[in-house]
Protein backbone atom coordinates (compact mmCIF):
# COMPACT_ATOMS: atom_id res chain seq x y z
CA UNK A 1 0.00 0.00 0.00
CA UNK A 2 1.54 3.37 -0.98
CA UNK A 3 1.78 6.22 1.52
CA UNK A 4 -1.22 8.16 0.15
CA UNK A 5 -3.42 5.06 0.23
CA UNK A 6 -2.21 4.20 3.75
CA UNK A 7 -2.93 7.71 5.04
CA UNK A 8 -6.36 7.67 3.45
CA UNK A 9 -7.14 4.27 4.97
CA UNK A 10 -6.16 5.45 8.47
CA UNK A 11 -8.24 8.61 8.22
CA UNK A 12 -11.20 6.79 6.69
CA UNK A 13 -11.58 4.86 9.94
CA UNK A 14 -12.50 8.15 11.62
CA UNK A 15 -15.71 8.51 9.61
CA UNK A 16 -18.45 6.12 8.60
CA UNK A 17 -18.57 4.88 5.02
CA UNK A 18 -20.43 7.31 2.77
CA UNK A 19 -21.15 9.68 5.65
CA UNK A 20 -19.97 12.72 3.63
CA UNK A 21 -22.50 14.14 1.17
CA UNK A 22 -20.99 16.48 -1.45
CA UNK A 23 -23.22 19.51 -2.04
CA UNK A 24 -22.22 21.02 -5.38
CA UNK A 25 -23.29 24.59 -6.06
CA UNK A 26 -23.68 25.34 -9.76
CA UNK A 27 -26.25 28.08 -10.14
CA UNK A 28 -23.82 30.87 -10.99
CA UNK A 29 -23.69 32.66 -14.31
CA UNK A 30 -20.11 33.90 -14.31
CA UNK A 31 -18.90 36.46 -16.84
CA UNK A 32 -15.16 36.64 -16.08
CA UNK A 33 -14.39 33.98 -18.71
CA UNK A 34 -16.46 35.58 -21.45
CA UNK A 35 -16.88 34.76 -24.35
CA UNK A 36 -16.71 31.04 -23.39
CA UNK A 37 -18.72 31.57 -20.19
CA UNK A 38 -22.04 33.36 -20.55
CA UNK A 39 -25.30 33.58 -18.65
CA UNK A 40 -26.93 30.95 -20.88
CA UNK A 41 -24.01 28.49 -20.50
CA UNK A 42 -21.65 29.44 -17.64
CA UNK A 43 -18.08 28.26 -17.17
CA UNK A 44 -18.83 25.36 -14.82
CA UNK A 45 -20.34 23.38 -17.72
CA UNK A 46 -17.45 24.08 -20.12
CA UNK A 47 -14.36 21.95 -20.73
CA UNK A 48 -11.74 24.60 -20.02
CA UNK A 49 -8.87 22.47 -18.74
CA UNK A 50 -9.36 18.87 -19.92
CA UNK A 51 -12.02 16.54 -21.31
CA UNK A 52 -14.31 17.09 -18.30
CA UNK A 53 -16.31 20.18 -17.52
CA UNK A 54 -15.51 21.95 -14.25
CA UNK A 55 -18.82 20.67 -12.84
CA UNK A 56 -17.95 17.10 -13.79
CA UNK A 57 -14.51 17.49 -12.22
CA UNK A 58 -16.11 18.69 -8.97
CA UNK A 59 -18.34 15.61 -8.95
CA UNK A 60 -15.36 13.35 -9.69
CA UNK A 61 -13.17 14.67 -6.92
CA UNK A 62 -15.93 13.99 -4.39
CA UNK A 63 -16.42 10.32 -5.24
CA UNK A 64 -15.14 7.33 -3.33
CA UNK A 65 -15.98 5.03 -0.42
CA UNK A 66 -16.31 7.89 2.09
CA UNK A 67 -18.60 9.95 -0.12
CA UNK A 68 -22.28 9.56 -0.88
CA UNK A 69 -23.78 10.52 -4.23
CA UNK A 70 -23.78 14.31 -4.66
CA UNK A 71 -26.60 16.72 -4.00
CA UNK A 72 -26.69 19.55 -6.54
CA UNK A 73 -28.14 23.04 -6.11
CA UNK A 74 -28.68 24.80 -9.42
CA UNK A 75 -30.91 27.22 -11.31
CA UNK A 76 -33.81 26.35 -13.56
CA UNK A 77 -31.94 27.04 -16.85
CA UNK A 78 -29.21 24.54 -15.95
CA UNK A 79 -31.11 21.63 -14.41
CA UNK A 80 -31.02 19.44 -17.53
CA UNK A 81 -27.34 20.24 -18.12
CA UNK A 82 -26.66 18.91 -14.62
CA UNK A 83 -28.50 15.67 -15.39
CA UNK A 84 -26.85 15.29 -18.80
CA UNK A 85 -23.31 15.86 -17.54
CA UNK A 86 -23.71 13.57 -14.54
CA UNK A 87 -25.23 10.88 -16.79
CA UNK A 88 -22.10 10.82 -18.95
CA UNK A 89 -20.20 10.00 -15.74
CA UNK A 90 -22.77 7.34 -14.78
CA UNK A 91 -23.45 9.32 -11.59
CA UNK A 92 -26.92 9.55 -10.08
CA UNK A 93 -27.36 12.49 -7.67
CA UNK A 94 -29.16 12.08 -4.35
CA UNK A 95 -31.24 15.16 -5.15
CA UNK A 96 -31.19 18.19 -7.43
CA UNK A 97 -32.55 21.32 -5.77
CA UNK A 98 -33.72 23.98 -8.23
CA UNK A 99 -33.55 27.60 -7.09
CA UNK A 100 -36.41 29.75 -8.42
CA UNK A 101 -33.88 32.59 -8.76
CA UNK A 102 -30.36 33.35 -7.59
CA UNK A 103 -30.07 34.33 -3.93
CA UNK A 104 -26.32 33.73 -3.46
CA UNK A 105 -24.73 30.99 -1.37
CA UNK A 106 -26.33 31.55 2.04
CA UNK A 107 -29.78 30.47 0.86
CA UNK A 108 -28.60 27.64 -1.40
CA UNK A 109 -26.34 26.02 1.22
CA UNK A 110 -29.01 26.32 3.91
CA UNK A 111 -31.62 24.75 1.59
CA UNK A 112 -29.29 21.77 1.11
CA UNK A 113 -28.75 21.51 4.88
CA UNK A 114 -32.48 21.51 5.63
CA UNK A 115 -33.06 18.93 2.93
CA UNK A 116 -30.34 16.67 4.37
CA UNK A 117 -31.75 17.03 7.87
CA UNK A 118 -34.86 15.29 6.56
CA UNK A 119 -33.12 12.52 4.63
CA UNK A 120 -29.70 11.99 6.27
CA UNK A 121 -29.42 13.97 9.53
CA UNK A 122 -26.24 12.22 10.72
CA UNK A 123 -24.18 13.01 7.63
CA UNK A 124 -21.56 15.65 6.99
CA UNK A 125 -22.13 17.99 4.07
CA UNK A 126 -19.17 19.01 1.95
CA UNK A 127 -20.07 22.27 0.20
CA UNK A 128 -18.21 22.58 -3.10
CA UNK A 129 -18.26 25.28 -5.79
CA UNK A 130 -18.61 23.73 -9.23
CA UNK A 131 -16.12 25.97 -11.03
CA UNK A 132 -12.81 25.37 -9.24
CA UNK A 133 -9.79 23.35 -10.38
CA UNK A 134 -8.47 20.83 -7.86
CA UNK A 135 -6.01 18.61 -9.68
CA UNK A 136 -4.91 16.22 -6.93
CA UNK A 137 -7.93 14.14 -5.93
CA UNK A 138 -6.16 12.03 -3.29
CA UNK A 139 -4.71 15.02 -1.47
CA UNK A 140 -8.03 16.83 -1.44
CA UNK A 141 -9.94 13.79 -0.18
CA UNK A 142 -7.31 13.26 2.51
CA UNK A 143 -7.86 16.86 3.67
CA UNK A 144 -11.62 16.34 3.79
CA UNK A 145 -11.29 13.11 5.76
CA UNK A 146 -8.82 14.75 8.15
CA UNK A 147 -11.34 17.55 8.77
CA UNK A 148 -14.27 15.18 9.33
CA UNK A 149 -13.80 14.53 13.09
CA UNK A 150 -13.73 18.27 13.78
CA UNK A 151 -16.91 18.74 11.74
CA UNK A 152 -18.53 15.79 13.52
CA UNK A 153 -17.88 17.63 16.80
CA UNK A 154 -20.17 20.42 15.59
CA UNK A 155 -17.67 22.94 14.27
CA UNK A 156 -17.97 24.73 10.95
CA UNK A 157 -14.87 23.84 8.93
CA UNK A 158 -13.74 25.99 6.04
CA UNK A 159 -10.85 25.11 3.74
CA UNK A 160 -7.96 27.50 3.27
CA UNK A 161 -5.43 27.41 0.45
CA UNK A 162 -1.82 28.18 1.25
CA UNK A 163 -1.14 31.30 -0.88
CA UNK A 164 1.55 31.24 -3.54
CA UNK A 165 1.44 34.97 -4.34
CA UNK A 166 -0.26 38.20 -3.27
CA UNK A 167 -3.75 37.92 -4.80
CA UNK A 168 -6.41 40.62 -4.77
CA UNK A 169 -9.13 38.44 -6.30
CA UNK A 170 -9.57 36.19 -3.25
CA UNK A 171 -10.75 36.66 0.31
CA UNK A 172 -8.38 35.54 3.08
CA UNK A 173 -8.58 33.55 6.31
CA UNK A 174 -6.49 34.69 9.27
CA UNK A 175 -5.22 31.92 11.50
CA UNK A 176 -5.52 32.29 15.26
CA UNK A 177 -2.44 32.74 17.42
CA UNK A 178 -0.53 29.46 17.53
CA UNK A 179 -2.30 27.93 14.54
CA UNK A 180 -0.10 26.59 11.75
CA UNK A 181 -0.61 27.21 8.04
CA UNK A 182 1.18 23.97 7.14
CA UNK A 183 -0.80 21.75 9.54
CA UNK A 184 -2.42 18.51 8.41
CA UNK A 185 -5.40 18.92 10.75
CA UNK A 186 -8.00 21.68 11.25
CA UNK A 187 -6.72 24.84 12.93
CA UNK A 188 -8.42 27.61 14.90
CA UNK A 189 -9.57 30.47 12.69
CA UNK A 190 -9.33 34.08 13.86
CA UNK A 191 -11.36 35.83 11.19
CA UNK A 192 -12.42 36.19 7.56
CA UNK A 193 -10.78 39.02 5.59
CA UNK A 194 -12.39 40.67 2.55
CA UNK A 195 -10.48 40.90 -0.74
CA UNK A 196 -7.49 43.17 -0.02
CA UNK A 197 -5.54 45.61 -2.15
CA UNK A 198 -2.17 44.49 -3.48
CA UNK A 199 -0.10 46.01 -0.67
CA UNK A 200 -2.24 44.43 2.04
CA UNK A 201 -2.22 41.09 0.22
CA UNK A 202 1.58 41.17 0.10
CA UNK A 203 1.83 41.76 3.83
CA UNK A 204 -0.61 38.95 4.60
CA UNK A 205 1.24 36.46 2.43
CA UNK A 206 4.60 37.46 3.96
CA UNK A 207 3.26 36.99 7.49
CA UNK A 208 2.52 33.30 6.89
CA UNK A 209 -0.66 33.57 8.99
CA UNK A 210 -3.19 33.87 6.18
CA UNK A 211 -4.77 31.41 3.77
CA UNK A 212 -6.89 32.00 0.69
CA UNK A 213 -10.61 31.47 1.27
CA UNK A 214 -11.55 28.60 -1.05
CA UNK A 215 -15.30 28.75 -0.42
CA UNK A 216 -15.30 25.04 0.49
CA UNK A 217 -16.95 23.95 3.75
CA UNK A 218 -17.56 20.82 5.82
CA UNK A 219 -20.12 20.63 8.63
CA UNK A 220 -23.12 18.79 9.98
CA UNK A 221 -26.44 20.04 8.60
CA UNK A 222 -27.65 20.61 12.17
CA UNK A 223 -24.59 22.73 13.00
CA UNK A 224 -25.27 25.03 10.06
CA UNK A 225 -28.97 25.34 10.91
CA UNK A 226 -28.05 26.25 14.50
CA UNK A 227 -25.69 28.94 13.18
CA UNK A 228 -28.46 30.42 11.04
CA UNK A 229 -30.83 30.31 14.02
CA UNK A 230 -28.35 32.43 15.98
CA UNK A 231 -27.05 34.81 13.31
CA UNK A 232 -29.65 34.93 10.50
CA UNK A 233 -33.03 33.72 11.79
CA UNK A 234 -35.02 35.53 9.10
CA UNK A 235 -33.08 33.73 6.38
CA UNK A 236 -33.64 30.43 8.18
CA UNK A 237 -37.39 31.02 8.34
CA UNK A 238 -37.59 31.93 4.64
CA UNK A 239 -35.48 29.02 3.41
CA UNK A 240 -37.34 26.57 5.65
CA UNK A 241 -40.62 27.74 4.12
CA UNK A 242 -39.14 27.35 0.61
CA UNK A 243 -38.07 23.78 1.44
CA UNK A 244 -41.41 22.92 3.03
CA UNK A 245 -43.32 24.23 -0.03
CA UNK A 246 -40.97 22.58 -2.54
CA UNK A 247 -42.54 20.58 -5.35
CA UNK A 248 -41.30 17.53 -7.23
CA UNK A 249 -40.79 18.06 -10.96
CA UNK A 250 -39.53 14.99 -12.82
CA UNK A 251 -36.27 14.18 -11.00
CA UNK A 252 -35.93 17.70 -9.58
CA UNK A 253 -37.05 19.39 -6.36
CA UNK A 254 -38.26 22.93 -7.03
CA UNK A 255 -37.93 25.17 -3.97
CA UNK A 256 -40.95 27.33 -3.17
CA UNK A 257 -40.77 30.47 -5.30
CA UNK A 258 -42.69 32.93 -3.10
CA UNK A 259 -40.65 32.52 0.10
CA UNK A 260 -37.47 32.27 -1.97
CA UNK A 261 -38.14 35.62 -3.63
CA UNK A 262 -38.30 37.34 -0.23
CA UNK A 263 -34.83 36.13 0.81
CA UNK A 264 -31.88 38.47 1.11
CA UNK A 265 -29.23 38.08 -1.60
CA UNK A 266 -26.17 37.32 0.51
CA UNK A 267 -23.23 34.94 0.79
CA UNK A 268 -22.75 32.31 3.46
CA UNK A 269 -19.51 34.05 4.44
CA UNK A 270 -21.34 37.28 5.27
CA UNK A 271 -24.43 35.67 6.79
CA UNK A 272 -22.70 33.09 9.00
CA UNK A 273 -18.97 32.53 8.70
CA UNK A 274 -17.86 36.04 9.60
CA UNK A 275 -20.01 35.88 12.77
CA UNK A 276 -19.86 32.29 14.02
CA UNK A 277 -17.58 31.37 16.92
CA UNK A 278 -17.31 27.60 16.32
CA UNK A 279 -15.09 27.90 13.24
CA UNK A 280 -12.06 25.90 12.15
CA UNK A 281 -9.94 26.01 9.02
CA UNK A 282 -8.44 23.02 7.24
CA UNK A 283 -5.21 24.09 5.47
CA UNK A 284 -4.88 22.67 1.96
CA UNK A 285 -1.40 22.63 0.46
CA UNK A 286 -1.89 21.30 -3.08
CA UNK A 287 -2.76 23.12 -6.28
CA UNK A 288 -6.09 24.96 -6.48
CA UNK A 289 -7.62 27.66 -8.68
CA UNK A 290 -11.06 29.21 -8.93
CA UNK A 291 -10.47 30.02 -12.63
CA UNK A 292 -11.51 33.59 -12.05
CA UNK A 293 -9.84 34.99 -15.15
CA UNK A 294 -8.31 33.95 -18.45
CA UNK A 295 -4.89 34.47 -16.88
CA UNK A 296 -5.75 31.77 -14.31
CA UNK A 297 -6.80 29.46 -17.16
CA UNK A 298 -3.43 30.13 -18.81
CA UNK A 299 -1.69 29.16 -15.55
CA UNK A 300 -3.51 25.80 -15.41
CA UNK A 301 -3.00 24.47 -18.95
CA UNK A 302 0.03 23.03 -20.76
CA UNK A 303 2.40 25.31 -22.64
CA UNK A 304 4.99 25.04 -25.40
CA UNK A 305 8.68 25.90 -25.05
CA UNK A 306 7.92 29.61 -25.45
CA UNK A 307 5.27 29.62 -22.75
CA UNK A 308 2.33 29.67 -25.16
CA UNK A 309 -0.90 27.86 -24.29
CA UNK A 310 -2.58 26.82 -27.54
CA UNK A 311 -5.83 25.07 -28.36
CA UNK A 312 -6.17 22.56 -31.19
CA UNK A 313 -7.02 25.19 -33.82
CA UNK A 314 -4.51 27.84 -32.69
CA UNK A 315 -1.04 28.65 -34.06
CA UNK A 316 1.62 30.89 -32.50
CA UNK A 317 4.44 32.43 -34.59
CA UNK A 318 7.15 34.28 -32.65
CA UNK A 319 4.81 34.53 -29.65
CA UNK A 320 5.71 34.30 -25.98
CA UNK A 321 3.66 33.60 -22.84
CA UNK A 322 0.40 33.93 -24.77
CA UNK A 323 -2.97 32.14 -24.57
CA UNK A 324 -4.61 31.39 -27.94
CA UNK A 325 -7.88 29.42 -27.97
CA UNK A 326 -10.17 28.75 -30.89
CA UNK A 327 -13.39 27.17 -29.64
CA UNK A 328 -14.67 26.63 -33.19
CA UNK A 329 -13.63 23.60 -35.30
CA UNK A 330 -12.67 24.94 -38.68
CA UNK A 331 -11.79 28.40 -37.39
CA UNK A 332 -7.99 28.78 -37.24
CA UNK A 333 -6.65 31.37 -34.81
CA UNK A 334 -3.12 32.64 -35.55
CA UNK A 335 -1.00 34.97 -33.44
CA UNK A 336 2.19 36.62 -34.72
CA UNK A 337 4.68 38.39 -32.46
CA UNK A 338 2.40 38.46 -29.43
CA UNK A 339 3.66 38.56 -25.85
CA UNK A 340 1.66 38.25 -22.63
CA UNK A 341 -1.63 38.28 -24.58
CA UNK A 342 -4.87 36.31 -24.60
CA UNK A 343 -7.06 35.73 -27.67
CA UNK A 344 -10.26 33.68 -27.46
CA UNK A 345 -12.33 32.98 -30.61
CA UNK A 346 -15.96 31.83 -30.50
CA UNK A 347 -18.41 31.54 -33.43
CA UNK A 348 -20.00 34.90 -32.62
CA UNK A 349 -17.40 36.81 -30.57
CA UNK A 350 -13.63 37.26 -30.19
CA UNK A 351 -11.75 38.54 -27.14
CA UNK A 352 -8.22 40.01 -27.41
CA UNK A 353 -6.51 41.49 -24.34
CA UNK A 354 -3.32 41.66 -22.35
CA UNK A 355 -3.14 38.90 -19.74
CA UNK A 356 -2.75 41.55 -17.06
CA UNK A 357 -6.13 42.99 -18.05
CA UNK A 358 -7.99 39.68 -17.97
CA UNK A 359 -9.83 40.66 -14.77
CA UNK A 360 -11.53 43.42 -16.77
CA UNK A 361 -13.56 41.04 -18.93
CA UNK A 362 -16.59 41.78 -16.77
CA UNK A 363 -16.44 45.35 -18.14
CA UNK A 364 -16.77 43.92 -21.65
CA UNK A 365 -19.98 42.12 -20.75
CA UNK A 366 -21.41 45.25 -19.16
CA UNK A 367 -20.57 47.32 -22.25
CA UNK A 368 -22.14 44.76 -24.59
CA UNK A 369 -25.28 44.65 -22.45
CA UNK A 370 -25.56 48.43 -22.66
CA UNK A 371 -25.48 48.11 -26.45
CA UNK A 372 -28.07 45.35 -26.41
CA UNK A 373 -25.69 42.82 -27.97
CA UNK A 374 -27.02 39.29 -27.45
CA UNK A 375 -23.45 37.98 -27.30
CA UNK A 376 -23.20 39.45 -23.79
CA UNK A 377 -25.30 36.64 -22.34
CA UNK A 378 -26.36 34.20 -25.06
CA UNK A 379 -24.49 31.63 -27.11
CA UNK A 380 -24.96 31.05 -30.82
CA UNK A 381 -25.60 27.46 -29.71
CA UNK A 382 -28.65 27.12 -27.44
CA UNK A 383 -28.76 24.06 -25.15
CA UNK A 384 -32.12 22.44 -24.40
CA UNK A 385 -33.16 19.29 -22.47
CA UNK A 386 -33.48 17.36 -25.74
CA UNK A 387 -30.20 18.57 -27.33
CA UNK A 388 -29.19 21.89 -28.83
CA UNK A 389 -29.55 24.16 -31.83
CA UNK A 390 -27.55 26.91 -33.44
CA UNK A 391 -28.45 29.63 -35.89
CA UNK A 392 -26.59 29.23 -39.19
CA UNK A 393 -28.02 32.16 -41.12
CA UNK A 394 -30.77 34.73 -40.69
CA UNK A 395 -32.26 37.68 -42.52
CA UNK A 396 -35.53 39.49 -43.17
CA UNK A 397 -38.33 36.92 -42.61
CA UNK A 398 -36.08 33.84 -42.57
CA UNK A 399 -33.73 31.90 -40.30
CA UNK A 400 -31.75 28.68 -40.79
CA UNK A 401 -30.90 26.46 -37.80
CA UNK A 402 -28.93 23.28 -37.22
CA UNK A 403 -30.79 21.13 -34.67
CA UNK A 404 -29.30 18.15 -32.80
CA UNK A 405 -31.64 15.83 -30.85
CA UNK A 406 -30.32 13.25 -28.35
CA UNK A 407 -31.23 9.57 -28.83
CA UNK A 408 -34.66 8.92 -27.34
CA UNK A 409 -35.35 12.64 -26.81
CA UNK A 410 -38.34 14.63 -28.06
CA UNK A 411 -39.25 18.27 -28.53
CA UNK A 412 -42.57 19.46 -27.14
CA UNK A 413 -45.85 19.14 -29.05
CA UNK A 414 -46.19 22.73 -30.23
CA UNK A 415 -47.40 25.26 -32.77
CA UNK A 416 -46.44 28.77 -33.92
CA UNK A 417 -48.44 31.90 -34.66
CA UNK A 418 -46.00 33.63 -37.00
CA UNK A 419 -43.76 31.12 -38.77
CA UNK A 420 -43.74 27.98 -40.87
CA UNK A 421 -40.84 25.52 -40.95
CA UNK A 422 -39.12 23.17 -43.36
CA UNK A 423 -37.10 20.28 -41.88
CA UNK A 424 -34.36 18.36 -43.71
CA UNK A 425 -32.83 15.36 -41.92
CA UNK A 426 -29.06 15.13 -42.48
CA UNK A 427 -28.14 12.43 -39.93
CA UNK A 428 -30.11 9.76 -38.12
CA UNK A 429 -33.85 9.18 -38.06
CA UNK A 430 -36.65 11.57 -37.08
CA UNK A 431 -40.20 10.74 -36.03
CA UNK A 432 -42.30 13.73 -37.07
CA UNK A 433 -45.85 14.55 -36.01
CA UNK A 434 -47.79 17.14 -38.05
CA UNK A 435 -51.39 17.47 -36.87
CA UNK A 436 -52.83 13.93 -37.18
CA UNK A 437 -49.98 12.48 -39.28
CA UNK A 438 -46.94 10.69 -37.83
CA UNK A 439 -44.08 9.54 -40.07
CA UNK A 440 -40.41 8.56 -40.01
CA UNK A 441 -37.84 10.56 -41.96
CA UNK A 442 -34.29 9.41 -42.67
CA UNK A 443 -31.26 11.16 -44.15
CA UNK A 444 -31.96 13.45 -47.13
CA UNK A 445 -35.73 13.38 -46.53
CA UNK A 446 -37.66 16.54 -45.66
CA UNK A 447 -41.07 17.78 -44.53
CA UNK A 448 -42.94 21.09 -44.47
CA UNK A 449 -44.64 22.35 -41.27
CA UNK A 450 -47.37 24.88 -42.18
CA UNK A 451 -47.98 27.90 -39.98
CA UNK A 452 -50.31 26.98 -37.11
CA UNK A 453 -49.88 23.20 -37.44
CA UNK A 454 -49.44 21.24 -34.23
CA UNK A 455 -46.17 19.37 -34.57
CA UNK A 456 -43.48 17.44 -32.75
CA UNK A 457 -39.96 16.20 -33.51
CA UNK A 458 -38.56 13.03 -31.89
CA UNK A 459 -35.41 10.93 -32.20
CA UNK A 460 -36.40 7.24 -31.95
CA UNK A 461 -32.89 6.05 -32.82
CA UNK A 462 -29.71 5.30 -30.88
CA UNK A 463 -27.51 7.99 -32.48
CA UNK A 464 -27.93 11.77 -32.40
CA UNK A 465 -30.35 13.05 -35.02
CA UNK A 466 -29.33 16.17 -36.94
CA UNK A 467 -31.56 18.25 -39.14
CA UNK A 468 -31.57 21.62 -40.84
CA UNK A 469 -34.58 23.82 -40.10
CA UNK A 470 -35.57 26.69 -42.37
CA UNK A 471 -38.00 29.12 -40.75
CA UNK A 472 -39.98 31.72 -42.69
CA UNK A 473 -42.48 34.23 -41.34
CA UNK A 474 -43.15 37.66 -39.93
CA UNK A 475 -41.65 36.90 -36.48
CA UNK A 476 -39.00 34.27 -35.69
CA UNK A 477 -38.37 34.73 -31.96
CA UNK A 478 -38.08 31.77 -29.61
CA UNK A 479 -41.11 32.99 -27.67
CA UNK A 480 -43.43 32.30 -30.63
CA UNK A 481 -44.33 28.88 -29.31
CA UNK A 482 -47.41 27.25 -27.78
CA UNK A 483 -46.67 23.99 -25.94
CA UNK A 484 -49.42 21.38 -25.64
CA UNK A 485 -47.35 18.52 -24.24
CA UNK A 486 -43.78 18.45 -22.97
CA UNK A 487 -41.93 15.53 -21.40
CA UNK A 488 -39.64 18.02 -19.65
CA UNK A 489 -42.47 19.90 -17.89
CA UNK A 490 -41.42 23.27 -19.26
CA UNK A 491 -43.94 26.09 -19.05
Amino acid sequence: MNEIAKLKSEKSSMVDQKSIVPVILCGGAGTRLWPVSRKSYPKQFSKLINDKSLFQSAASICSGPEFAAPMVVTGDPFRFLVVEQLATMETLPTRILVEPESRNTAASVLAAALSLLESDPDCLMLVMPSDHVIAETDRFQNAVIAAAPTAMDGRLVTFGIRPTRPETGYGYLELAEGAKADAETPQTLARFVEKPNLAAAGKMVDSGRFLWNAGIFLFKPSALVEAFQEHAPETLAGVREAVQTAASDLSFTRLGSEPWARLENTSIDYAIMEKAKNLAVMPYHASWSDLGSWESVYNEVGKDASGNALSEHATAIDCKDTLLRSEVPGLELVGIGLEEMIAIAMPDAVLVARKSDSQRVKEVVERLQERGAKQATMFASDHRPWGHFESIASGNRFQVKRIVVHPGAALSLQSHFHRSEHWIVVHGTARVTVDETVQLLTENQSIYIPLGSVHRLENPGKVPMVLIEVQTGSYLGEDDIIRYEDVYSRQ
